[in-house]
């Protein structure tokens, strides 16, 4: 699940910084502003791809989605981009709990596999 969930906050690393290009153009926001925000989002997604094990990880992802969507008032596009990314995130954490408990299945079938018969 890591690895899906840590491609897509890369993916949203990426969105974020181009969201804030766009929103440079806007003459209702200054570029600190612009920067400050899209920074900690930008920050906020790499630092999330390393706290994807620990309690809260899947939960803060899901906040960093709801912001994203969010970003839509400022930037109109990330209406939607926020929501194909959500739907990204959803992905990753479901069918990534899918392969992790196959994955768990394949390994206790080979570990009894390989244990001693009888013994």
């Amino acid at each position: 699940m890591r690895m899906l969930c840590a491609s897509t906050l890369i993916g949203e690393f990426f969105v974020i910084g181009f969201a804030g290009l766009v929103a440079m153009k806007s003459d209702d926001l200054t570029t600190a502003t612009v920067w400050t925000v899209c920074g900690i989002g930008m920050l906020l997604s790499v630092l999330l791809c390393g706290m994807l094990g620990r309690p809260g990880g899947i939960q803060l992802g899901w906040a960093l989605q709801v912001a994203l969507v969010a970003s839509g008032f400022f930037v109109p596009m990330m209406f939607v981009l926020g929501v194909v990314f959500g739907g990204l995130w959803w992905a990753s954490v479901h069918y990534g709990r899918k392969v992790d408990e196959a994955k768990a299945r394949w390994a206790a079938a080979e570990e009894s596999a390989e244990a001693p018969a009888g013994g």
